[in-house]
């Protein structure tokens, strides 16, 4: 179930594990992915795929952190951080990647910060 949260003050969504949301989405803070989305996640603040997270469809987003599947297009105007587990099907476009030892990338990466800012246009 998707839900809204704070933790210290601060506003998240999340989306616990065993739930599933198909469709488009536009969030204006940190959205944290714990079960499975089929669409597009459009959001300012930071995504988080949590290890049992998976995302199959279109990220964009300022700031992203992969420890479960990203399935598709990511797009981060900042920074986006593959941890150990996590994987990534597809194409990415970020100002700054940062991939793990033992992480799994499979697909295209473009950097900078121009490339990011027009891929999200």
């Amino acid at each position: 179930m998707a839900n809204e949260k704070q933790q210290g003050g601060l506003m998240f969504n999340a989306l616990t594990a065993g739930s599933k949301i198909v469709g488009n989405i536009t969030a204006d803070s940190d959205f944290r992915i714990d079960g499975l989305i089929e669409g597009e996640l459009n959001c300012t603040g930071k995504v988080v795929i949590g290890e049992a997270g998976r995302v199959k469809g279109t990220v964009i987003c300022a700031n992203a952190e992969i420890l479960g599947l990203m399935d598709g297009k990511i797009t981060c105007h900042q920074q986006l951080s593959l941890r150990a587990n996590g994987k990534i099907h597809g194409d990415v476009m970020t100002k700054t990647l940062i991939v793990e030892p033992g992480a799994q990338f499979n697909g295209t990466c473009s950097m900078g910060s121009e490339k990011a800012a027009v891929a999200a246009k």
